[in-house]
């Protein structure tokens, strides 16, 4: 990717300003990612960050001035063409931490609703068989085992439950936070369910208004 910046109208990315020579800088992306700006001789100067370059690799938050007066951000210049691939491109990530995330917080919960559910049943029939086998000549013995054989299942279930509510409150938290983070890198419309690799197909933002480019073509 080369971006020319100048006064004139067929640079890709055009400043008017008086100061501001017809072909003065070009940007450059090369095949790493890595920003490269280069002054083409321009007559007043290129800055990065208030320094004067000829040459010199920048990122995406680099101040740049050219000439006197004209002073924009490396980040404005990428943007030009509402290109926010690299920005889109983190997303996928989002989406993929929020499907293992939910899918963690649903199974763990289930299994330790069965677990509190089914374990009291457990135990009653260990201690039904020993308490069973102890109070065929006690009386109380038996009673007992009687009143724990009723309790132990309500109390199980009573657990469970307890243990199922937790479920709807975390998976809304984390839906939540989803909302907050799946969204157009420009215009910040949630996004949706909807996979990023299904999204990447559209290739840019639906919103009438934003149509940032997501893709890089």
């Amino acid at each position: 990717m080369k971006i020319r910046i100048g006064k004139a109208a067929d640079n890709d990315f055009v400043i008017d300003d008086p100061q501001v020579s017809r072909y003065h800088a070009q940007l450059t992306r090369d095949e790493k990612g890595n920003l490269l700006l280069d002054d083409l001789g321009s007559t007043n100067g290129t800055f990065v960050n208030d320094c004067q370059i000829v040459r010199k690799y920048v990122s995406a938050a680099d101040g740049i001035t050219f000439g006197a007066n004209y002073t924009l951000t490396v980040n404005d210049i990428l943007k030009r063409d509402n290109d926010y691939s690299e920005e889109f491109a983190r997303l996928k990530n989002v989406y993929d931490e929020y499907i293992r995330e939910k899918i963690r917080v649903q199974s763990s919960n289930q299994f330790k609703t069965r677990l509190f559910q089914s374990l009291p049943f457990a135990v009653v029939g260990v201690a039904g068989i020993v308490l069973g086998f102890m109070g065929h000549t006690n009386k109380g013995v038996f009673i007992f085992s009687f009143i724990l054989a009723v309790l132990a299942p309500t109390i199980g279930i009573y657990f469970g439950a307890r243990q199922a509510a937790k479920i709807p409150a975390q998976l809304q938290r984390l839906a939540h936070q989803f909302k907050i983070d799946y969204v157009c890198p420009k215009c910040g419309t949630f996004l949706g369910e909807i996979p990023w690799e299904s999204l990447s197909n559209k290739k840019r933002c639906p919103v009438s208004a934003c149509r940032a480019k997501w893709i890089r073509t």
